[in-house]
């Protein structure tokens, strides 16, 4: 018989669904009933991924359904938000249920990692598509936002930049990069880890801060746009890989790094006199953070290399509609 849309719910979905005091009325009804705790801001993000175009076509289902759910939870840990619930709507060719099993695995997984309920959402017909709505709690008025750097503050960015970036483009063989190298790079473009401990920590330090998904020299354009200031990158302090290091090789070896996608780190402004507070908070969690650069008065983003000199980059980041933009 075949599998219909309530039964492939129930049979796969549901059990992500976790058992959170907070959650009166969860999947099975028309909509979840939920109750906000008093005192508490609701941060909400919806993601949508796309076949081909967010994840490569033979990406594994267990890796999808895991990083449907954590680039919601990256866009949550900039704000500093707890996260809490999330919804899926899914729309898939077909009834797989391996596929659908080992989709749901991973998104449980994480889910479950992260104490997030899954609540509700659609599952439809078409072409393979995911968009996640997750849902997180902020204690009121606190929510770091990419609009309070200001000049004299230094910039950071936690963990390395570029494996993903490097992982595609030695998929698409843009690149030359060995087997046993991407499988290992391909690991940071398919299941990111999003920095829900380290946003969390950054409330009462940092001043500003944006997830790393589209490149870093684009998503800190935003950050100095919404800031109303100007901010410098160092380029050759940028943090990356070992991998990163010996497969870019010595022509253009930060571009990969400053502009593209899907590392999902989190990029932050903090008061130059909070360096030493930020240092001792991230070696605490066991988490490596780069300053990378400082905030001045004026306006744009410029790279500049050790001794001073301009470094022009040969693209500005991901856009989604007009691809790399160079």
């Amino acid at each position: 018989m075949p599998l219909g849309e309530f039964e492939l719910i129930r049979r796969f979905f549901a059990p992500a669904a976790g058992h959170r005091p907070d959650v009166a009325l969860g999947i099975g009804d028309d909509a979840a009933v939920l109750r906000v705790p008093a005192g508490v801001e609701l941060a909400v993000t919806t993601d949508t991924l796309v076949a081909g175009i967010h994840f490569p076509p033979d990406t594994a289902p267990d890796a999808i359904g895991h990083k449907s759910l954590a680039v919601s939870l990256s866009d949550l840990a900039a704000m500093g938000a707890e996260p809490a619930w999330a919804t899926l709507a899914l729309t898939v060719p077909g009834v797989d249920a391996t596929w659908l099993a080992a989709f749901a695995r991973g998104l449980s997984a994480l889910a479950s990692a992260h104490g997030v309920a899954l609540v509700g959402g659609d599952t439809t017909r078409g072409p393979l598509s995911i968009t996640m709505q997750a849902l997180g709690f902020l204690p009121a008025g606190r929510a770091l936002r990419r609009s309070g750097a200001r000049p004299g503050d230094d910039l950071y960015v936690t963990g390395t930049l570029g494996d993903a970036g490097l992982a595609l483009a030695g998929l698409q063989g843009r690149r030359i990069v060995p087997e046993d190298a991407l499988q290992a790079l391909r690991r940071r473009l398919d299941t990111p880890q999003p920095r829900v401990a380290e946003g969390l920590a950054l409330r009462d330090l940092a001043v500003a801060a944006i997830d790393v998904s589209d490149g870093l020299l684009g998503d800190v354009g935003h950050l100095a746009r919404a800031s109303g200031v100007g901010v410098t990158i160092q380029v050759d302090g940028l943090p990356v890989s070992d991998l990163y290091r010996v497969h870019m090789g010595a022509e253009c070896p930060w571009d990969l790094a400053l502009t593209a996608g899907d590392d999902y780190e989190l990029c932050f402004a903090a008061p130059a006199a909070q360096a030493h507070a930020v240092a001792e908070r991230f070696a605490a969690l066991r988490t490596s953070v780069t300053r990378i650069g400082s905030v001045y008065s004026g306006s744009g983003v410029r790279c500049q290399r050790r001794d001073g000199s301009a470094y022009t980059p040969g693209g500005t980041g991901y856009d989604h509609f007009a691809g790399p933009v160079s």
